[in-house]
């Protein structure tokens, strides 16, 4: 008998491994016999969980975290597996694989062990203290000598790998199965392109209250004003391609509402993560920190634009003002005003008509531009270099219909921005030309206009390296608008640049703050790290770095938050996560080297850029 006619034969009593098989499936005993033993399938819940920072632990201290992790399994998690009629399916050194019958059983079983980890790490200094992460999902798995396979149990091993420490991340399968049985909330967490996996996952985070399970991260308190958060307006048009345009007549009310210093407004970045979702009022005040939520509708039909408004008091879920306002397309800004005064008169009857006045501003008069504008703004949101191309396209034709809308000629240049970062210029010169010219001509004609300030200000420090400039138009945009989070968010930025490190932290703070649930949060913790490193915390700048990646883990093209990871690590003598590190970002970088790093990164002064070029060649970047 030949070797794979005893391979083929081996399988009748299961000595061959599974990944044995790939190479004789084709084998004539071999089809035979797959076709005549039928492949045992089931439906489960399977739960994945391990340590984060598992190898970290052990580096400070291996035999202590292996004796917390004996206890934590043998005291906590298996009995409360057992509880909740799941089964042990394999461990591997700090990670394990449960298989469970119930949905509503394995994300109970989740629930209490990360509540209960909570309570066992109240006394335990940070450095050491065990946090679990866990993934679950619910699928069809292939069973074989009492292992499981198949693309249920890899997708709740990818959601493991996003969930937080001390958090829970499931999949919308599960979320459905489980919703309203529990006393437990879930925070969408949007589509998720998984590691080998090759169709998007929609992915939920479990939630207690307004945190995370196990992060002790309190919820925001309110603010020492008038404070509200602008949900995304229904599309009542019946057209879906006309969703640009009822998010864009929310960002406007946004930014009207921002102009009221009276007023603390939640920017759109983080208000907008609830598009598409049916919310609780008082939730939504509790996770942003606000007392009003402001909710409504957009329909826009021929020449017809009706927009709906009502303003909730999100402590008692009262309704304080409800209206209609109909009108054309010439008459939407003065809709928009409408609204916005509307709930400042609501919310505030005391404020000055002065302030409401100066908060009316139309950014165009040419209607068509305007609509250039707010699909360019669309586009831009999506992150990805065809949708800056197109974003660019857009604004563009914006410009060419209104010369003076300054506004889009500031997120013009904000697409260099994008381009810079992402190493996607294609001329340097050239591109740092254009986007020079876009951001002068916005600050040249924005000087009431914040928007306008922020991003062309920010495109003149970062890409034209002109930082004294670009600072001093970001100021006047918070001048302008205290509430914008952005202008917070690249004030610090270019006062890192300028060694200004202390002053940075506190304005990513505020950033922060005005969007706690902001999606691109990542790049304010990504900015506060790097003031920690300048400032020779490499521990700090390290633990934020891995906080911010967390945040965004499949922004490939997000390659700041590598950088000063590996440069944290290497100075701070922990060389092979650094390495790791390295070995990633050139994954996604091949080109960049220690030589061309200043092409990639922001004007620093040179003693900040030395120390950090040092990091980095010490982490392994090649020269």
């Amino acid at each position: 008998m030949g070797q794979d006619d005893q391979k083929a034969t081996s399988l009748l009593d299961g000595r061959t491994p599974p990944a044995a098989i790939e190479s004789i499936r084709n084998h004539p005993r071999v089809i035979f016999m797959m076709t005549e033993a039928r492949v045992e399938r089931r439906l489960a819940a399977i739960l994945a969980a391990d340590v984060a920072g598992y190898s970290r632990l052990m580096g400070v201290d291996e035999e202590g975290t292996l004796r917390q992790l004996k206890v934590h399994r043998k005291e906590l998690v298996d009995p409360k597996i057992t509880e909740h009629r799941g089964r042990i399916v394999k461990t591997t050194g700090d990670g394990m694989l449960v298989e469970f019958v119930s949905v509503v059983d394995a994300v109970r079983c989740a629930v209490d062990i990360q509540r209960e980890m909570v309570e066992r790490n109240a006394d335990v200094p940070a450095e050491t203290c065990i946090q679990f992460r866990v993934g679950i999902n619910v699928g069809d798995i292939i069973s074989d000598n009492n292992d499981i396979y198949g693309d249920g149990v890899n997708v709740a091993a990818r959601l493991e790998a996003l969930a937080e420490p001390g958090g829970i991340c499931i999949s919308a399968r599960v979320q459905e199965d489980a919703r309203g049985k529990l006393d437990i909330a879930f925070e969408d967490a949007g589509e998720q392109q998984l590691k080998n996996i090759d169709r998007l996952v929609r992915m939920y985070r479990v939630r207690c209250g307004s945190a995370a399970l196990g992060n002790s991260v309190p919820a925001p308190t309110l603010p020492d004003k008038p404070s509200i958060a602008v949900l995304p307006f229904q599309n009542m048009s019946g057209d879906p391609e006309q969703e640009y345009f009822a998010d864009g007549m929310v960002e406007d009310i946004i930014t009207a509402l921002s102009r009221f210093r009276q007023l603390f407004v939640i920017a759109r970045n983080s208000s907008f993560t609830y598009k598409g979702r049916a919310v609780d009022v008082k939730q939504v005040g509790r996770e942003l920190g606000v007392r009003y939520v402001l909710e409504g509708s957009v329909r826009k039909s021929g020449n017809r634009v009706r927009i709906t408004g009502q303003l909730v008091d999100a402590m008692t879920s009262a309704h304080l003002w409800a209206d209609r306002f109909d009108g054309t397309l010439e008459d939407v800004f003065d809709l928009q005003d409408q609204v916005s005064v509307s709930v400042v008169s609501a919310i505030a009857p005391t404020m000055e008509q002065v302030e409401i006045e100066r908060a009316k501003h139309k950014p165009t008069e040419s209607l068509d531009a305007y609509d250039y504008f707010l699909r360019g703004t669309a586009s831009l949101h999506q992150g990805t270099k065809v949708g800056i191309i197109e974003a660019l396209r857009l604004f563009y034709r914006a410009t060419e219909l209104d010369p003076n809308f300054a506004s889009a000629y500031g997120l013009a240049a904000w697409c260099y921005v994008v381009r810079k970062t992402n190493g996607w210029m294609s001329d340097l010169v050239e591109d740092v030309a254009e986007a020079t010219r876009l951001a002068r001509r916005a600050t040249e004609l924005g000087r009431d206009d914040a928007v306008a300030l922020c991003w062309g200000g920010y495109a003149l420090a970062y890409v034209a390296g002109d930082v004294d400039a670009g600072l001093a138009f970001i100021d006047e945009a918070l001048t302008l608008n205290p509430n914008l989070a952005a202008a917070w968010n690249y004030s610090g930025w270019v006062r890192t640049f300028i060694g200004e490190h202390v002053s940075a932290i506190e304005r990513f703070e505020r950033s922060l703050r005005l969007s706690p649930r902001d999606p691109t949060a990542f790049h304010m913790r990504t900015g506060i790290a790097y003031a920690y490193f300048f400032t020779g915390q490499y521990d700090k700048a390290a633990s934020l770095a891995r906080d911010a990646l967390r945040d965004q883990p499949h922004q490939a093209t997000f390659l700041g938050g590598l950088r000063i990871l590996a440069a944290s690590k290497a100075l701070a003598g922990q060389v092979e996560e650094a390495r790791e590190a390295i070995d990633r970002l050139l994954q996604l970088d091949p080109a960049v080297r220690v030589s061309n790093l200043k092409d990639r990164i922001s004007p620093l002064r040179p003693e900040d850029f030395a120390k950090y070029a040092d990091g980095l060649r010490k982490a392994g970047l090649p020269e």
